[in-house]
């Protein structure tokens, strides 16, 4: 019982320092590398269907790049 007691302040104690020490850095709390993104996958789930959400992001997505690759015939 000796063991666990010393065993649970120790983990108390690591992290309650790492606790302080985030909070006087004054940053807010961010990735560490990218998420599911950087490894080539572009949603969380296996769902064929996205959620309207995401096909709405999509749609738009889709229509900025229209209008990016867009060619206009008035300025020819």
């Amino acid at each position: 019982m000796m063991i666990f007691l010393i065993t649970f302040v120790l983990f108390l104690a690591v992290g309650t320092a790492m606790a302080v020490g985030y909070i006087f850095q004054n940053k807010t709390l961010a990735g560490s590398c990218g998420g599911l993104a950087s490894v080539g996958i572009d949603k969380e789930c296996n769902c064929d269907n996205p959620c309207e959400k995401r096909q709405a992001r999509e749609r738009k997505s889709a229509l900025e790049d229209n209008l990016k690759n867009r060619i206009d015939v008035q300025n020819l």
